[in-house]
């Protein structure tokens, strides 16, 4: 009995300790104690992977990460097994063998997306997919979208299929909600039942296939769109084509930022000198991308785009290194150059305060639109 009676304070005691090691563990742990919200935003930093694993921490933990609104989706989010090559072997591996892995990785990646959406216990707010494998008509890509687009309200959607061109499902323009739009090497038809996206503020379409006609319906359909960065595969001369000055201002008289490159601007050249686009006061940025001073040039463009926004705060130009400029048309281009520098010489850029030009060279053409915007810019300070 005595022994007994020995053995109980040393239980105490044992419990005790415990209690004051779980009690400091609890003052320690300064995560666990911080609201949902701030959690999610810290678990949305982390790849999805990483924020998964948190789910071994504790019990407190093994479902935070299934409440994160933010899920983005990389190929490098799942890993194939290389164990049977050896590194300098990599660049022997057969085309068959390559293709083999390429559908293991994406086969994995469909996997664990599915597993991620059906362990879900809050809204999805969010939602990136990027990958190189992707075909052009992929319906496991198909029946993830449309998933969201029926249980979820999702505000933003991002999908890079990085050199495919993967066919936009039509259940992407049934997401009322979305405020913004990143398509990079998609391929876009709209039907005619497209009532439009009234939410949209911002979209961006890069090295993307679409109709000027589909285009034009879209941006229509986009009553609170804000930003736009719109990059078009050069297909001016194909079946596709580009959209007219005048068309395409009419759809942006709300815009504020534009982005574009230098294949949308030949399509000034088709416009009508009688009539002016509408005046796009809202625009406070703009730059353009490739901006070419070789044979089809886009001075024509700007020289409408200046007249047109007589709020703009910041110009970027980024010019194309590999224009096709030489000397035996420079005399022709210059020519052009100067009517055209002549026909607006009334522009007035009253509020620009930034010009940015990416890769000048000092050509003669560059130095022109150098001082056109200069002169015209009293209150640059950058």
């Amino acid at each position: 009995s005595a022994s007994v009676q020995q053995k109980q304070p040393e239980m105490k005691a044992k419990r005790l300790s415990r209690a004051r090691r779980l009690s400091r563990a609890r003052r320690l742990d300064i995560i666990t104690t911080l609201p949902q919200n701030i959690i999610e935003i810290i678990l949305c930093l982390l790849p999805i992977e990483e924020a998964a694993r948190t789910s071994i921490l504790s019990r407190e933990w093994r479902f935070k990460w299934t409440k994160i609104p933010k899920l983005v989706f990389h190929d490098d989010t799942v890993k194939i097994s290389t164990e049977k090559w050896h590194l300098s072997d990599r660049e022997e591996i057969s085309q068959l063998e390559s293709e083999r892995r390429d559908k293991e990785r994406k086969c994995k990646l469909f996997c664990a997306i599915h597993q991620v959406l059906l362990q879900r216990q809050g809204p999805i707010q969010e939602f990136t997919i990027s990958m190189y494998e992707a075909d052009e008509t992929c319906f496991e890509i198909d029946q993830i979208i449309l998933h969201l687009s029926r249980n979820h309200t999702l505000k933003r959607l991002t999908l890079n299929f990085c050199e495919f061109s993967y066919d936009i499902p039509l259940c992407v323009f049934s997401l009322h909600h979305l405020t913004d739009l990143y398509l990079e090497y998609c391929h876009v038809d709209l039907k005619p039942i497209f009532n439009g996206l009234p939410s949209l503020v911002h979209l961006t379409l890069k090295r993307t296939w679409i109709s000027s006609e589909t285009l034009l319906h879209l941006l229509s359909g986009c009553p609170s769109l804000k930003s736009l960065c719109v990059m078009l595969e050069n297909q001016v001369d194909g079946p596709i084509g580009n959209p007219s000055v005048m068309e395409l201002f009419k759809c942006l008289t709300q815009i504020e930022h534009l982005t574009t490159w230098g294949y949308i601007t030949t399509s000034a050249q088709d416009w009508v000198s009688g009539e002016f686009p509408p005046s796009l006061i809202n625009l406070k940025y703009f730059c353009i991308e490739e901006l070419c001073f070789g044979p089809s040039n886009g001075f024509a463009f700007l020289g409408v785009l200046f007249k047109c926004s007589p709020n703009l705060e910041k110009i970027k130009l980024e010019i194309e290194t590999e224009d096709g400029y030489d000397e035996i048309e420079s005399t022709e281009i210059e020519e052009e150059f100067s009517l055209i520098l002549e026909k607006y010489s009334d522009v007035w850029l009253e509020h620009l305060s930034e010009l940015e030009i990416l890769y000048y060279r000092n050509e003669k053409l560059e130095l022109d639109l150098l001082k056109f915007i200069l002169a015209r810019s009293p209150n640059l300070k950058k």
